[in-house]
């Protein structure tokens, strides 16, 4: 007995697989070696992240462009926010340990100059208690680390000594916070496990999974670490591969460890039980992480550069999962042998029953398909009703825990002088002819029309650079930077007019205000491209149009339900507070389009893995019911426990400090729950009974064909748990 070899994806599959447990040994010490080389590059170069967003093509990239060409701003700088309860920070006995505290901040290294507070230049509230001291560096953003944030706070002990609070700020505050707690990865990673166990019933078995998971994803965390040294990775990137890089892995894991053990239960020996496992679930794992990384390859059509990078640190972290999953994976069975089955448990129950429960359900759904068809409708459309209301937004540090650096920092900012002056807006003019001076009258009338302008609080002197041809001025608006009203001043600023005066406003406020924008505009061609390709994907693995396209419509409802919930959770503020935010947030602007990429191909695992069986049952009886009753028989059991591992891994997350964070685990971990309950329980059975015959139709397919090995069939391979597929 032996599994089918025909089709050029099992017979690579096969011969890898075949080669991994020839040689385990080899197998193993190469990735050994990777993962110290890449680990230990990051120990001696370290990973920087880079959270600085760039929108080519945008007003606010051209204002960028701008000032650089004059030669505007050092290479970075933040801020040490400082604050009395009571009385004022211009006390001689305060002002003095401020200025022992710029002679100390002044002589920490990458530090080339302190500004101090001074009311003149308005670093000083009204009420005298809050104030700032701006620190210029001569390290990009993404280069301040942590280290030189605390070194930094250390130089302004005379200010502490004095009884002046100090708060690191920008990007001095955004370093303090980073690496953060692990409590999200560690909670997803603990109900990961105790999954694993009820699935497998032993302590080795449950292992495995978690230890090629976290194996692979360190190995992939460090190279996109590396990677940030020649392009910029904004910090969630590493949050979000992690994310995708846990659930996966362990899906991948217990996806070839079920087929190989049904395999071996079958008396196939453990090296072809190894072999075979390769060409079938190994085959499906391939599959699924290429419909991933398809999925977030249509992120390239935004134009957005923050979600292609997004795009292709996620798509690694598959990339590397999967080869985890076909390489040291079968090496580590290989040499584990019977001992996977060491320490057992016995909590394994009913084994011979385990797809009783969703063969019941498939027989209840197929025999009233009309009445569990609309009560699926039903509950979709209650949960997908709040997205009708979705408005994409950006966050401020104002939106952070409670008690972060960043939130104290923006709060204190804020109640001394204003909410606009965490969200300054840089208006950059090119002047045609130059100007002689900061006197010139068109520069004196752009100064009275901005001033002028509502919602503006303030307006910085103008400064010229380049031979008097860019002049520049900060705006303080009189709002925050996520409130919708800033991003109407961003509009309103760039509608003003003086002759030879072309105005441009720029900095990181209005460069989300216009990527909020593009990612509207470009929405739709994102999801047509996603879908499109997708949709041509599936007919590849099935030859059955209806069946693709009823597939790619299925994963739409479950992230239509994903948009829901994210609208009612954090744009309405319905329990909110359960994910450690203080209120209603707006939504990030980019986090719905990541959302669909990522949750289109993660959704097609699942459902893909579904039809295949049912395609399989199909071809073996050509009796619809009693084929979708098969399928969702046999894949329920192992299906139910990856998207639970999914889930739970994606909802750790939303104990996550960042905001976006705790956005894309939530909507990720909803979408698989609607998809592996709602979806493959009650709407996928209920469309195919109700469409019959019709699911495997196929211009001038004049009868039913034989089975042909592809994606399919391997994916129809893992619902076996007990005979593998025989020639």
């Amino acid at each position: 007995m032996h599994a089918r070899t025909d089709g050029w994806t099992h017979r690579t599959l096969e011969r890898l697989g075949g080669w991994c447990v020839r040689r385990p040994w080899r197998v193993l010490a190469a990735w050994l070696l990777i993962a110290v080389a890449l680990v230990g590059g990051v120990a001696a170069f370290g990973r920087p992240v880079d959270n600085d967003v760039a929108l080519p093509g945008s007003d606010a990239q051209l204002a960028r462009d701008l000032s650089e060409r004059g030669g505007g701003g050092p290479a970075s700088s933040g801020q040490v926010v400082v604050h009395v309860d009571t009385g004022r920070l211009d006390e001689p006995d305060r002002r003095a340990a401020l200025e022992r505290s710029v002679a100390a901040l002044a002589a920490v290294a990458h530090v080339t100059r302190v500004d101090g507070v001074d009311a003149r230049a308005g670093t000083i509230s009204p009420d005298g208690r809050t104030g700032y001291l701006t620190v210029r560096l001569d390290v990009p953003a993404r280069e301040v680390d942590k280290e030189l944030s605390r070194a930094v706070l250390d130089a302004a002990q005379p200010a502490r000594d004095a009884g002046v609070e100090t708060v690191p700020g920008g990007v001095l505050a955004t370093a303090a916070e980073r690496g953060g707690s692990h409590t999200a990865e560690a909670v997803g990673l603990l109900v990961a496990a105790v999954v694993l166990l009820f699935a497998f019933g032993g302590l080795v078995a449950a292992a495995v999974p978690l230890v090629t998971a976290l194996f692979t994803l360190g190995c992939a965390l460090a190279t996109v670490g590396l990677a940030g040294h020649l392009v910029s990775v904004p910090s969630v990137a590493g949050n979000l591969a992690t994310m995708i890089g846990l659930g996966v892995g362990i899906d991948y894991a217990l996806f070839l460890i079920t087929r190989y053990r049904a395999l071996r239960a079958a008396g196939t020996p453990a090296d072809e039980a190894l072999v075979a496992a390769m060409g079938t679930a190994g085959a499906a794992v391939v599959f699924a992480g290429g419909t991933v990384v398809i999925a977030l390859g249509g992120l390239a059509v935004a134009g957005v550069p923050i979600l292609g990078t997004l795009g292709w640190t996620a798509g690694l972290v598959v990339v590397v999962a999967v080869l985890g999953a076909v390489t040291l994976l079968p090496a580590l069975l290989a040499v584990l042998g019977p001992r996977l089955d060491a320490l057992p448990l016995r909590l394994r129950r009913r084994a011979a029953d385990g797809g009783s429960g969703w063969a019941r359900q498939a027989e209840r759904v197929t025999r009233r398909p009309w009445r569990w068809a609309l009560l699926a409708a039903a509950l979709l459309a209650v949960l997908a009703a709040p997205a009708a209301t979705l408005t994409l937004g950006q966050l401020d540090a104002g939106d952070d825990p409670p008690g972060s650096a960043t939130r104290t920092s923006f709060d204190l900012l804020a109640e001394g002088f204003g909410p606009g002056v965490n969200g300054p807006l840089n208006v950059v003019a090119a002047v045609d002819p130059p100007a002689a001076g900061t006197a010139d009258p068109r520069l004196v009338e752009l100064t009275r029309e901005l001033a002028a302008t509502p919602g503006v609080a303030s307006v910085a002197p103008v400064r010229l650079a380049d031979g008097g041809r860019i002049a520049t001025a900060s705006v303080q608006p009189d709002t925050g930077p996520s409130d919708p009203a800033t991003a109407a001043l961003v509009a309103d600023l760039r509608d003003v007019r003086v002759d030879g005066v072309q105005v441009h406003v720029g900095g990181a406020t209005a460069t989300r205000a216009d990527l909020a924008d593009r990612v509207r505009d470009r929405m739709p061609w994102v999801i047509a491209v996603v879908v499109g390709l997708s949709t041509v994907l599936l007919y590849v693995a099935f030859r059955a149009p209806v069946v693709a396209v009823k597939a790619a419509v299925m994963n739409l409802v479950s992230i239509g339900a994903a948009y829901g919930v994210l609208t009612a959770v954090f744009s309405w503020g319905w329990g909110v507070e359960l994910t450690g935010l203080s209120g209603p947030v707006p939504v990030e602007s980019y986090v719905p389009m990541m959302l669909f990429a990522l949750l289109f191909g993660l959704s097609m695992d699942y459902e893909v893995f579904l039809l295949s069986a049912v395609q399989e049952a199909w071809r073996a009886t050509g009796d619809n019911r009693v084929a979708v009753r098969v399928g969702l028989a046999g894949t329920g059991r192992v299906i139910t426990s990856a998207a639970l591992i999914m889930v739970t891994v994606f909802a750790g997350f939303v104990l996550h400090t960042d905001p976006v964070i705790k956005m894309f685990g939530l909507g990720m971990a909803v979408a698989v729950a609607v998809d592996a309950t709602v979806v493959r329980g009650l709407l996928v059975p209920a469309t195919m009974a109700l469409l019959g015959r019709a699911n495997w139709w196929h211009p001038g397919r004049r009868r039913r064909p034989a089975p042909e090995p592809g994606p399919a069939e391997a994916l129809a391979g893992l619902s076996s748990n007990s005979q593998p597929p025989v020639v």
